[in-house]
């Protein structure tokens, strides 16, 4: 009799997990894809899992390089979804990879039209048409002296304060009752959706939901057919760090920073709040879509921004508690050390064995061997300026230096420091050529 899914391990979890990631339910395109299919979901599953594999597997960097490589601009890509798809079905077949790069990197811009998206800047919206990808417009979207209405009603916050400041149609919000005023008492919400304002917020919410929904079917495709053609892609979700929730999209550097000095536990009850929403949510967002690793992409906490102490008090405790919630329920973690994690290494080496992967951005990549090499998985480190502007023989030797380092004991995979839409085509070819000349096992 099967176990039910509570009376699981992490680890058994982990294995049904991968169970259906490891199959293409879709077919593929031939026998020969589907032995490549095969043999590269194999090799990056067991280099996940700290096994030794045939060789190291590679990740391109590329960000929205097959936007550039295909002729086309990066404003193009975002509003038309045929050209979006058309780039990176090119990319695909004009490149050696052993995990495909979707094309859901690139956002929508016509739903950020739509919404008034306050949050982004994108070619023609704030940046130069000619510009190669979307910039974060940090800011205040939460006062300081609004901590206690976040920790009190997150959900009527969201609504009706932060949603306003963050998208322009949303602004109408502001007039909607408290949603726990609706307990018992939903006319008070019918009243409101009457005035001509609030019904065209709505409307541009649905608006922009219809659109979504054309882009991803766009996505869905793309990714349907490059696992047909053999090429696997790492699924999952996306999540923040729970500090970075606040300091990024609530109340910015300059504000985390000095509420850190002069309202440090209303940080850290913020802080801990967040973490047991994102759970939650990441959780069901993961289970939606089968997938088997959360990526997150940790903004604040590398050396340069704060001191050891602060990582360890407003930092580590949340996002280690996220981290072992999804581990808990079998779902495997990245986590993109942006900036240098030298100083955080030993802080963050007690994760469990086998469920992490470091990907390190200008990290000294010996010393991460030394302290999480035998027990975390490891990628990354290869500079965006040696992809965009260097030759593919310093590629291939700084990348043979990685795979010296790293190659015999299995547990890494090649890739940038960070992605690079402006990298040369020859030295992407070279990252791949290096692998398979120097990283057999």
């Amino acid at each position: 009799m099967d176990k039910k899914w509570s009376e699981l391990t992490p680890a058994e979890k982990r294995e049904k997990r991968f169970n259906g990631w490891l199959k293409n339910p879709g077919g593929f395109n031939s026998p020969a894809a589907e032995k490549a299919y095969n043999t590269r979901i194999t090799r990056l599953a067991d280099t996940l899992l700290m096994k030794k594999t045939d060789r190291v597997p590679v990740t391109l960097p590329v960000d929205n390089f097959p936007a550039l490589y295909a002729g086309l601009t990066f404003h193009k890509v975002m509003y038309d979804y045929d050209a979006l798809y058309l780039a990176w079905k090119k990319f695909l077949n004009d490149f050696e990879m052993d995990t495909v790069v979707s094309p859901g990197i690139v956002y929508p811009a016509k739903v950020f039209d739509i919404v008034d998206y306050k949050l982004y800047s994108w070619p023609g919206h704030g940046l130069p048409l000619t510009a190669t990808g979307h910039q974060f417009n940090e800011g205040e979207y939460m006062t300081a002296d609004e901590y206690d209405a976040l920790l009190n009603d997150p959900s009527d916050y969201a609504m009706r304060t932060f949603l306003p400041r963050a998208l322009g149609a949303a602004i109408p919000f502001k007039k909607l009752p408290p949603l726990t005023s609706l307990l018992g008492r939903p006319q008070s919400l019918l009243m409101t959706l009457g005035q001509p304002d609030v019904q065209e917020a709505f409307q541009a919410m649905a608006d922009a939901g219809r659109e979504m929904a054309k882009y991803q079917q766009v996505i869905m495709k793309f990714g349907k057919e490059a696992q047909a053609a053999g090429y696997p892609g790492m699924r999952g979700g996306v999540a923040m760090a729970p500090f970075d929730t606040l300091g990024d999209a609530l109340r910015g550097t300059r504000g985390v920073i000095m509420d850190m000095y002069r309202r440090p536990d209303k940080v850290l009850k913020a802080v801990d709040l967040i973490t047991d929403f994102a759970i939650k949510n990441t959780i069901e967002q993961v289970n939606a879509m089968g997938g088997i690793m959360v990526t997150f992409p940790l903004h604040k906490g590398d050396d340069t921004f704060m001191s050891e102490a602060q990582f360890n008090k407003f930092y580590w405790p949340s996002l280690k508690r996220f981290v072992l919630a999804l581990i808990d329920e079998g779902i495997m973690v990245s986590l993109f050390a942006e900036g240098k994690y030298n100083k955080r290494l030993e802080t963050v080496k007690d994760l469990p064995h086998g469920w992490i992967l470091w990907h390190f951005d200008q990290t000294d990549m010996v010393l991460a061997k030394k302290i999480l090499g035998n027990t975390q998985c490891i990628t990354g480190n290869v500079p965006s300026s040696l992809m965009c502007t260097g030759t593919p023989e310093a590629v291939k030797e700084y990348c043979r230096k990685l795979l010296d380092l790293f190659a015999k004991d299995g547990g890494y995979i090649l890739t940038g420091g960070a992605s690079c839409a402006e990298a040369k085509a020859e030295n992407l070819r070279a990252m791949m050529e290096s692998a398979k000349e120097y990283s057999k096992f």
